[in-house]
Order: C-alpha cells, then sequence, then structure tokens
C-alpha cells in the first residue's frame, strides 16, 4: 500500500513539472493567435460633411484632403484608423470623453484652443484672399478694395474685413453667389478664404475669376488632442516632418487643391 502511494505521488509531481515547463514557451501567458488578434487603433473625430477636407463621396466612402493626411500618417506608424464620424457642434465634447484619441476636421490653432489643448504640427495653412473676375486688372491689394462693391455673407469674418478696407457690401449666402456676382458685373471682388477658394476653382474649373492677393495674416490647422498626450503627439509629428521631407504632404495637397497648401 505505502509503495502504491509513493508511485503515484512521483506521477503526479511528474505531471505537475511537465505542465510548469509547457507553460513557459508562451511569453507574458499569451498564444501567438491572441498576439495576432491585438491591433493598434487611432480614432478620428471627423465630420464627414465637410468637403473637401472630409465628406463621403459618391460611392459612399469618406474622404477629404484631412481624411487622407491622417491616413498616411496612421499608415507610416503601423496603426489602423478608425473614424468617428461627429457633429462639429459635439466634435471637443467627443475629445474630452474620451470618445477618440485626437480630432481631424481642419481646426485652427488659437489661444483659447491652446488653454485647453494640444496640437500636431500645422498641416494645412490658409488665409484670406481677394477674388476678381479674370480681365480686372484695377484691384490687386486690400488697400484698394477701398469704394468697390464686395460680395459677402453679412456674418462672415470676411466681410468685416473688406468693410474695413473700405468696400461696399454686398450681402449673399456664401462663396457662390459671391463669384456669380462677380461674373455678372453686380461686384467687383469678394473677400473669402484661400481654401475654400482654390476648391471652388478646382471642382468648377472656374477660368473667370482669379485671385489677385493675400493677405499676410495666415491661419494654421492641426490636428487636436486632448492635453497630456505628448508621446501620440510626438509620433504624428515624426511622420508628419517625414511626409513634408519625402514630397507626400504636398501631393495630396495638389491633389485637393491644386496647390500646395502644407506650407506658408
Amino acid at each position: 500500500m505505502k509503495k502504491l502511494y509513493l508511485s503515484l505521488l512521483a506521477a503526479t509531481l511528474l505531471f505537475l513539472l511537465a505542465a510548469c515547463g509547457g507553460n513557459q514557451d508562451n511569453t507574458n501567458g499569451k498564444t501567438d493567435s491572441q498576439d495576432a488578434a491585438e491591433k493598434e487603433v487611432l480614432k478620428v473625430g471627423t465630420e464627414g460633411t465637410y468637403a473637401p477636407f472630409t465628406f463621403h463621396n459618391e460611392e459612399g466612402e469618406l474622404t477629404g484632403y484631412d481624411v487622407d493626411v491622417i491616413k498616411e500618417v496612421a499608415k507610416r506608424m503601423g496603426v489602423e484608423v478608425e473614424f468617428m464620424e461627429t457633429q462639429w457642434d459635439s466634435m471637443f465634447a467627443g475629445l474630452n470623453s474620451n470618445r477618440f484619441d485626437l480630432i481631424a476636421n481642419q481646426v485652427g490653432i488659437n489661444e483659447e484652443r491652446l488653454a485647453n489643448y494640444d496640437f500636431s504640427n500645422p498641416y494645412t495653412y490658409s488665409s484670406s484672399v481677394i477674388v476678381t473676375k479674370a480681365d480686372n486688372n484695377d484691384i490687386n491689394t486690400f488697400e484698394e478694395l477701398k469704394g468697390k462693391k464686395s460680395a459677402q455673407s453679412l456674418t462672415s469674418n470676411y466681410g468685416a474685413i473688406a468693410e474695413e478696407n473700405g468696400a461696399e457690401i454686398v450681402g449673399v449666402e456664401g462663396l457662390a453667389q459671391s463669384i456669380e456676382l462677380i461674373k455678372q458685373g453686380r461686384a467687383e471682388v469678394t473677400v473669402n478664404d484661400k481654401l475654400a477658394v482654390l476648391d471652388y476653382m478646382k471642382t468648377q474649373n472656374d477660368k473667370n475669376v482669379k485671385i489677385v492677393a493675400e493677405s499676410d495674416d495666415v491661419s494654421e490647422m492641426a490636428f487636436t488632442f486632448n492635453k497630456g498626450n505628448e508621446e501620440l503627439i510626438e509620433k504624428v509629428n515624426k511622420q508628419l516632418e517625414a511626409m513634408k521631407e519625402d514630397g507626400t504632404l504636398t501631393k495630396i495637397s495638389e491633389e485637393w487643391f491644386g496647390e500646395d497648401v502644407s506650407a506658408k
């Protein structure tokens, strides 16, 4: 009986040792299949309704300048992108609640936002420009707006710029209507956002208007993060810098706007 007991005890000990030895091959207790299933994902807040930056094409696919830029950044970081489409009014609330890691939606850098958020390096620069009819050679500076009829949205900052420079404001509902009034001769100019004008001229292939002047005040747009994400911001900036150096950012910019808006 004693011999039987000792034999059973020895067998049990050998089984336990073999089991422990087998577990040593799995790092941190994870199997190869578990490691393969775990992928890093960059969650990105964006509108999806703001062409040409973030919108759905005719096939229903999310596309746009901001979408292409952050996709390329993520690709170079070796992570996937999950876009979280959110209305602009709720965008910062979504970031505050950590629903996504960053915002890619042409967010301008200003002092108020800098107090609450951190930003990547800028990937878009814009300014106010003067648009006239293609054969108009009388206006080449903001000072020459004085006494000219400028088609402007009445609540727009650009209307205020035109008015500050002495223009007579003709009220319109948007850029397309402004340009129509210029082509009809009912207005001589419009002051507007450079990116919006470039997008209009590219998509409409409109040769009847031209940009004649650009302000010195430049707006900078960047990806937006909650504070305390220095490591992630550093990784994003590293790829943005590489994209500038190898010309990828310029290429994406020119595809959407016909010129490089990723540099001042």
